[in-house]
């Protein structure tokens, strides 16, 4: 960013009455913009700019990077963003009274290459964030923490499009998505994590660092694409591993036999066949069980099911 367009960014920031309004002081621009912090949104502002900081450098940021955030808010981190040189920045925020002035101050407001989406990013075509030729994309959010479950899972669709991701959560759920078996937070969002990224970094976020204060902490993960991916594009296996990874974690208590056939709706018999053929003990329990356990148990039940995966409603 040049020095006039630091320049005029900083004075958009400016209050009537002198001083500097920034993403680290909320609570004036929150109730200017007449948005109260939602709870049942997952709304808590990242206040600390050392951590918005730390976040930005941790995504690898390069000039020819697209990127896209998720969740913008009052713009902590998009003012770090911004200010390193890129390709482009697409940020995709829910609430329209946060986004307009976003869009005045980014959008509109003399710093290239930054528009600004007010939509659901659960609701929109990923593809369609992506400007200019295709190239992976780098993506950087402070989730609101009621759907970030749902987010990664909807980013994991999109994995090929995708470089490098940067993600708060909470801290609970941070520790679920990078578990591994064996650990007590292993469960079937740990495995469906595992089946499109790998984590190279995480790092603590105190609770007083965000407006409103939550009452847990937040973990910051950061995302690679597996090596080797997992499933081709289009791979129609992909959605039977899913289901049969969500049917194994069903009944935490129960064996993995008991689990897939009450979930399956299937005769244990045929079940105790299908994991025989994955070389998977009947007794054990879905939490011991990796990546490549599964995507055998996948294949088996396929096999003695003579096709797809018998689904059903959770």
């Amino acid at each position: 960013m040049t020095i006039a367009r630091k320049s005029h960014a900083r004075s958009k920031l400016k209050r009537a009455g002198g001083g500097i309004e920034t993403p680290s002081r909320p609570a004036p621009a929150l109730a200017r913009a007449g948005v109260r912090p939602a709870k049942s949104r997952g709304q808590n502002f990242l206040t600390s700019g050392a951590v918005a900081d730390r976040i930005v450098a941790a995504a690898e940021l390069s000039e020819s990077d697209p990127v896209v955030e998720i969740g913008p808010g009052l713009g902590i981190l998009t003012e770090k963003i911004a200010a390193r040189p890129l390709r482009s920045l697409t940020l995709v925020e829910l609430d329209p009274r946060l986004a307009a002035p976003l869009r005045e101050r980014f959008a509109d407001g003399g710093i290239a290459n930054v528009r600004v989406i007010n939509a659901d990013f659960l609701a929109i075509d990923f593809a369609a964030l992506i400007t200019g030729p295709p190239s992976p994309v780098k993506v950087i959010g402070n989730l609101p923490f009621n759907v970030a479950a749902a987010i990664l899972r909807r980013l994991s669709d999109n994995a090929r499009m995708i470089s490098r991701m940067v993600l708060m959560f909470q801290r609970e759920v941070a520790a679920r998505i990078r578990a591994i078996p064996g650990d007590d937070a292993y469960g079937a969002l740990s495995v469906f994590n595992a089946l499109y990224w790998e984590i190279d970094l995480h790092f603590s976020v105190a609770a007083g660092s965000f407006h409103p204060r939550p009452k847990i902490d937040a973990e910051v993960l950061a995302f690679t694409p597996r090596a080797t991916q997992t499933f081709a594009a289009g791979n129609e296996n992909e959605r039977d591993v899913l289901e049969t990874v969500r049917a194994s974690f069903s009944a935490p208590r129960k064996t993995i036999r008991n689990a897939l056939s009450h979930w399956l709706g299937i005769d244990s018999t045929r079940v105790a066949r299908a994991l025989e053929r994955a070389a998977i003990d009947p007794a054990t329990r879905a939490e011991k069980l990796g990546v490549p356990d599964f995507l055998r148990l996948a294949h088996a039940l396929r096999t003695e099911l003579a096709g797809r995966i018998v689904t059903r409603d959770a």
